[in-house]
């Protein structure tokens, strides 16, 4: 799901790697854990930073939850933040409601899987929806993620990152119901809304989505130019 980013970052000579939380992507079958897929993050972290060089780190959605969640109690090598799609709190009611729609899902013949890509299909572009289903859908983790969800406490891991964070949102986002409490929980926190787009953002507008990501890259490498002039 990541392809359109990756592939123009790397053509742009930025190391790049797509970070595959416990049970999704190659690390399906895996239980998913919250601390699991803290470690991850981090894991990632370490693997494409050297040197005196800051990497930034990107979410989307549960990514960005988790994201969130790692860098508020380990940000070593990180120079900035990319938070998309994540501006509500993951209330009880809220993780609920989606945890009766996903067992319904996987309670289907094939796990869900035609309804995904056909929903995919209706919602992305062709090249999108491609992107999105080449990693399969998470759908057998989900009991497991809605209730690791529960310890989630993004405006508290905002209020205890010390970095610059752009948080990103869909003009047409569900998640965006705590937008503005999310920029004031922040140290350093900027806000990008991006039109035309829905949740899935960085599908929708991958374009605009990836500039959005260069500006968080253009940040950091000006901020380590200051640091070594000064």
């Amino acid at each position: 799901m990541w392809r359109a980013q990756v592939e123009a970052l790397e053509r742009l000579g930025h190391r790049v790697l797509a970070i595959d939380l416990p049970g999704h992507g190659a690390r399906r079958g895996e239980p998913f854990t919250l601390a699991g897929a803290a470690y991850a993050v981090r894991d990632g972290v370490r693997a494409v930073t050297s040197g005196p060089a800051a990497t930034v780190v990107v979410g989307l959605s549960l990514g960005a939850y988790v994201t969130l969640h790692a860098l508020a109690r380990d940000a070593r090598g990180v120079g900035a933040v990319v938070a998309a799609a994540c501006c509500t709190p993951p209330t009880s009611a809220l993780l609920h409601g989606w945890a009766l729609l996903a067992r319904g899902i996987v309670a289907l013949p094939d796990g869900g899987a035609r309804l995904n890509r056909r929903m995919a299909e209706l919602a992305l572009s062709p090249q999108a929806a491609a992107d999105l289903a080449a990693g399969g859908f998470a759908l057998d983790v989900m009991d497991d993620v809605l209730r690791e969800m529960r310890a989630a406490r993004p405006l508290e891991d905002l209020a205890r990152i010390d970095l610059p964070v752009w948080l990103v949102n869909g003009r047409f986002d569900h998640f965006r119901t705590r937008e503005r409490a999310f920029v004031r929980a922040g140290r350093d926190t900027r806000l990008r809304v991006i039109g035309g787009a829905k949740h899935l953002v960085s599908l929708d507008q991958p374009v605009r989505f990836t500039r959005v990501v260069l500006e968080a890259i253009a940040a950091v490498e000006n901020r380590a130019v200051d640091v070594a002039a000064g």
